[in-house]
């Protein structure tokens, strides 16, 4: 039939975006007659399409209920293949060499229509044994089509043992060369990679450096080389890290091991202005850890649920993962792209009912704390008037270094009065930081500078005042003048330093891989009780806090039994006293609407899936244990506990309690993390395995985005504005190689070597 196609010259394709799910594909017949054989030999050495860890389908097959036996994937290894989207069983060497007939055998039941009539397992051997039928036929051409004559395998077999040694070597010596550029995120390429240059890139100059120290590798690197195999092409070095990257990924499939998992997501721009969205794996592996794996960056071409949903289909399907494995998931629901993730989140609980959404804790607690307290008038022309000071006092590099030499003199004055102490790491030079809405944390770090560095600041805004060039500084910096020796400064300084420094400990907390969300909901708690404190009793330590500052930097203090002055009114009389307008006004006014909106926005906390994990959390000998809770946990996960299971769950429930209880090893427990790892080293999650469950299911709820934000960090390290041209593949390989430091220092030059000789075979087809 090809003989009637029109041939034309063939479209580019891209062998990394073709679908894995074998109800998504498109006929071999419908891509062009010269890329059929690459297609063919892509998918045969990719494998089929086994995703060992989804929960398959069960349908009514005479009054009974049937679905896909996992073992006939090891019994039917090599063909057999199942697809997520349309619950059916297909065959990919019928797929790969299917003709026009669709009604020929092996064509309608296991290439088009599928395969999903579970209770005849006679069909489905037959299909895979019968001598001369029409599978048969198609794997022994599958298998034709990866030992061509040309293979590189059959080639390298024909060399000499030197000729191979040196091939090794050469290899080698590319490998450890990316190695090195990949841990520290470094470009590959230079601007002129050409013999004359005086600067060939990193590539080349560390594999020169490798060469001179190494005199074997000197004898077959580079000009000692063969013309056609020096091994330092942009497209092997392309494939190096692609391998690099791939055996990460092995690494962590093989850490999930088909079991739970929550999806941590999240979107961002790289230095080329290309929408990129980045997936972490939260899960907990075999030792009881719970780990956060970053997995892939996907560019997707708009923002829109169902392009971000498809991105990610495509993510697991790659890697045999399924969705309805999905337990959890995390956004930060920021900016534009709230409401996409909030039909996103919506299209996953469609496939995957518990995949329970957890909104990002950290992003909460920014927004309550900064955002919240803006909303009190003179807390945001506070802020405002901070973020100006910052502007002006440290607006150039000659400002700054004013700031630092005049803080060097202030310390050394104390250093030499004995009013400041000298030691390891104290005393080292700092500047102002600017506060930012979108880091975590940066308010408070900026507060704590404005204090330390207070004196100096008032150094430098005197110096823009009085010897300024640009007089729209200067009159900034003597309206800054004027607000910061004011009563008002000093008092909203230290009410929002106090009300940060407490969220503080809680914000770090929530930025850890490893944090549980019984423990987040418990800091959360905690820090709401600390708020109320303050608020109930703090006054009195606050106000004396105000004064000693006030002494300190000459500024006057205010009367609090006189009559209140409205700086916007100074001639209306308030009819209230200064005690009044900056204890009930302000102080509790802000600290008020503080535990007003932690209340709110942290809903979850009196989710009654949470209260629910709380009876799980093993601190001060399980006392917050609840034997009705833990049952009423498991009713939220249909698919994970079965009726019966749920039965055996409560008789399994009492026997670990008093297990746990009697034993010193759980003594000293703080959260989930700790009880799942104690109880995999002391081997009970295997006589409470219905427990252990229900626990890691609690574990891979998400806390916050963190690490998806650590992510987009290290794409602003390696992929730089001097270095944007870098394609979606590399920037994504490169990245999991930098972030995956853990895994990919235990990648060794073997696995790579073997996994490029599996490409390079397959190139050397196309």
């Amino acid at each position: 039939m090809d003989r009637f196609v029109k041939r034309t010259a063939p479209d580019p394709i891209n062998l990394n975006d073709f679908p894995e799910d074998p109800g998504e594909r498109k006929g071999i017949l419908e891509y062009h007659p010269n890329q059929r054989d690459e297609v063919r030999r892509t998918y045969w050495l990719r494998g089929p399409c086994q995703p060992r860890g989804h929960p398959f389908k069960q349908r009514s097959i005479g009054n009974t209920l049937r679905r896909f036996n996992l073992q006939w994937f090891d019994e039917f290894h090599d063909w057999l293949e199942y697809s997520v989207k349309k619950e059916k069983a297909y065959c990919l060497c019928c797929y790969l060499f299917r003709d026009n007939n669709d009604n020929k055998g092996g064509n309608a039941a296991f290439v088009t229509e599928g395969f999903h009539n579970w209770n005849k397992y006679e069909t489905l051997a037959a299909h895979g044994r019968l001598i001369n039928s029409f599978h048969h036929k198609a794997k022994k051409k599958c298998e034709d089509l990866v030992r061509q004559g040309q293979s590189i395998a059959h080639a390298f077999q024909k060399q000499t043992d030197v000729m191979k040694n040196q091939y090794r070597i050469r290899l080698n010596a590319s490998v450890d060369s990316s190695r090195l550029l990949l841990r520290q995120g470094l470009p590959f390429r230079g601007h002129d990679e050409t013999e004359d240059s005086s600067n060939q890139g990193n590539f080349l100059a560390v594999l020169k450096y490798t060469a001179q120290q190494n005199e074997a590798v000197d004898k077959v690197v580079l000009k000692n080389a063969p013309g056609n195999n020096q091994m330092v092409s942009h497209p092997i070095q392309k494939d190096i890290v692609h391998c690099f990257s791939e055996e990460v990924i092995s690494s962590i499939i093989q850490e999930i091991d088909h079991d739970v998992f929550a999806l941590l997501v999240d979107e961002s721009a790289d230095s080329s202005e290309k929408e990129q969205m980045a997936i972490v794996f939260r899960f907990v592996d075999k030792h009881g850890i719970v780990k956060e794996r970053f997995v892939g960056l996907i560019h997707v071409k708009d923002t829109c649920s169902s392009t971000l949903k498809s991105g990610i289909d495509s993510l697991l399907a790659k890697y045999r993962l399924s969705l309805k494995k999905v337990r959890g998931q995390g956004y930060d629901g920021a900016g534009n792209m709230r409401g996409e993730f909030n039909g996103l989140r919506a299209l996953i609980s469609r496939e995957s009912s518990c995949a329970y959404y957890v909104h990002c804790f950290a992003h909460q607690l920014q927004l309550v704390v900064v955002a919240v307290a803006k909303n009190h008038l003179e807390v945001g022309n506070f802020f405002d008037m901070v973020s100006l000071l910052v502007n002006v006092a440290g607006a150039s590099c000659k400002r700054k270094d004013k700031i630092r030499d005049s803080q060097r003199e202030i310390n050394e004055e104390g250093i030499s009065s004995g009013e400041i102490k000298t030691g390891k790491g104290l005393n080292q030079e700092s500047s102002l930081q600017r506060p930012g809405a979108t880091r975590w944390g940066s308010h408070y770090k900026t507060l704590l500078r404005l204090v330390d560095l207070f004196a100096s600041v008032v150094k430098v805004l005197r110096y823009v005042q009085d010897e300024g060039i640009d007089n729209t500084k200067k009159r900034q910096a003597n309206g800054i003048l004027k607000y910061i020796h004011s009563f008002d400064f000093v008092v909203y300084l230290h009410l929002m330093l106090h009300i940060l420094g407490l969220t503080e400990n809680l914000s770090m907390a929530l930025q850890k891989k490893n944090q549980d969300i019984a423990n987040a909901v418990s800091l959360v708690e905690s820090t709401k009780r600390q708020l109320q404190k303050l608020r109930d009793d703090g006054w009195d330590s606050f106000v004396k806090k105000v004064s000693d500052f006030c002494k300190k930097h000459d500024t006057e203090i205010l009367n609090m039994e006189d009559e209140y002055i409205d700086p916007r009114r100074p001639r209306m009389r308030t009819n209230f006293t200064n005690l009044r307008h900056f204890q009930v006004d302000c102080f509790y006014y802000v600290l008020d609407i503080q535990l007003l909106e932690f209340n709110d926005r942290f809903n979850e906390v009196n989710s009654e899936l949470l209260i629910c994990i709380s009876a799980l959390n093993p601190i001060d000998l399980f006392c917050q244990y609840d034997k009705i809770k833990l049952m009423r946990l498991a009713e939220f996960y249909p698919e994970d506990f079965s009726r019966v299971e749920c039965i055996s769950l409560e008789h399994q429930l009492d026997i670990y309690i008093d297990n746990v209880r009697e034993d010193e090893r759980f003594a000293d427990l703080k959260n989930l993390g700790d009880l799942a790892r104690v109880l995999v080293e002391t081997k009970k999650h295997l006589s409470h395995y219905l427990v252990y469950r229900l626990l890691k299911l609690a574990l891979v709820l998400p806390v916050a985005t963190a690490t998806v934000e650590r992510c987009f960090s290290g794409m602003k390290i390696v992929k730089t504005k001097l270095r944007n041209r870098m394609g979606d593949q590399f920037l994504s390989d490169s990245l999991i190689c930098y972030i995956e430091k853990e895994l990919y220092d235990d990648v060794t030059n073997e696995q790579v070597t073997r996994r490029f000789q599996a490409m390079s075979d397959r190139r050397m087809h196309l």
